[in-house]
């Protein structure tokens, strides 16, 4: 039997749900309590070791970090109010146009 898949739209509920726990009974909510700037500080650090595992070459890590950074970005998207929808759409939008005509769009 194979282990259920969580999809990013499952990651933004989990998200929601443990943000309404009592105080002190869930991370994300503890996490979220500590403010916006902590929230990005956590995605940032997620992402450099994110990073490091993707430079070490040691599959199990990438895939443990990335999660944790999926994670972290889902908990700072939901504390700013940008939902998996609004990122989907944008990404729907950038597909209908070449990496590089998108970047120069933007600036």
């Amino acid at each position: 039997m194979s282990e259920p898949r969580v999809a990013l739209r499952d990651l933004e509920r989990i998200v929601a749900i443990r943000a309404a726990a009592e105080d002190g009974s869930s991370y994300t909510r503890t996490l979220l309590d500590k403010g916006l700037a902590k929230c990005a500080q956590k995605l940032g650090e997620e992402a450099v070791e994110t990073v490091i595992a993707a430079i070490s070459g040691e599959h199990a890590a990438l895939v443990a970090e990335t999660s944790d950074l999926l994670y972290h970005l889902a908990v700072l998207l939901h504390a700013r109010g940008v939902t998996i929808d609004e990122v989907e759409a944008e990404l729907a939008r950038r597909t209908h146009q070449s990496g590089l005509a998108e970047k120069a769009a933007r600036g």
